[in-house]
């Protein structure tokens, strides 16, 4: 990323980005490299690395990004297998060694939750990566409200925090349009339900999470997916969260265009 006017010098932030990179990416997966080289971000959580296993792709990533390898600086967190027989599993790579590495795979989760720990400025900070169920809101919300119920409210407001991934959950404070319930019928996406559902969102907002794409965007793309059969539905389902304290330390957010490399735009976050 080239420095824009008012950027914060490149050592003085840390980035968080988001991207899901479709079924494992295995025939994609150079382009795949490249946009996390360009990128470069100090953090990055990659949703359905499907077939990631043997750890090589996730060591290639961590390669193209800058981290050293090792179990200190990637983790793949193993998801629940999905009736499609697939196992979307969730990747976090950062390039500062991580102090703290949990992988959550209740029952409750459609994937799985990998929760890291590492300094930013020497405070510690928290990042929870995760993959919200595809299908159902009603599923979505149980996996939100489930999610909650790691975070201790006390550390969370006076901690740094970072809740990274593909939600599949629409916000409100996304410019939809007024007809969206129409657009997605008339489209065959039926994942968000009749009239549209926020509460996904609404109950992490609720909660005290702060959508950082809302807040300091750093241009007016926002969408992160083009949807539907024949017509297709500008949505976002992919989002870098912070917790009170970490917003203050935003500094701009984005989405990236990732081109054929994948169905879903990545989203980063700069943060001082």
């Amino acid at each position: 990323m080239g420095k824009l006017k008012g950027d914060l010098p490149p050592d003085l932030t840390m980035k968080l980005m988001t991207f899901n990179i479709l079924f494992g990416g295995e025939d994609r997966f150079d382009a795949i490299l490249a946009i996390a080289a360009a990128e470069r971000p100090d953090v990055l959580v990659l949703e359905e690395c499907v077939g990631w296993e043997d750890g090589a792709r996730l060591r290639a990533v961590a390669e193209a990004i800058g981290a050293p390898a090792g179990p200190q600086h990637a983790v793949l967190g193993h998801a629940n297998l999905r009736p499609s027989g697939r196992r979307n599993h969730v990747g976090v790579v950062s390039r500062a060694p991580l102090a703290k590495v949990r992988v959550h795979a209740p029952e409750v989760l459609a994937h799985c939750l990998v929760e890291v720990e590492l300094s930013l400025a020497g405070e510690p900070l928290v990042v929870l990566g995760t993959h919200l169920n595809a299908g159902s809101e009603d599923r979505r919300l149980a996996e939100a409200r489930w999610l909650l119920s790691l975070v201790p409210p006390a550390r969370f407001t006076s901690g740094l925090w970072a809740l990274v991934g593909d939600l599949n959950a629409l916000s409100r404070r996304d410019p939809y349009p007024a007809d969206l319930d129409a657009r997605l019928a008339e489209a065959g996406i039926t994942k968000y339900d009749s009239p549209p559902r926020f509460d996904t969102m609404d109950a992490l907002e609720a909660f005290g999470w702060t959508d950082a794409l809302r807040v300091k965007p750093r241009s007016s793309r926002w969408a992160t997916a083009l949807r539907g059969r024949g017509v297709t539905v500008e949505t976002r389902t992919d989002y870098v969260l912070l917790s009170p304290r970490l917003r203050e330390r935003l500094a701009l957010a984005y989405v990236v265009d990732v081109g054929a490399a994948s169905d879903h735009h990545a989203v980063v976050a700069e943060l001082a």
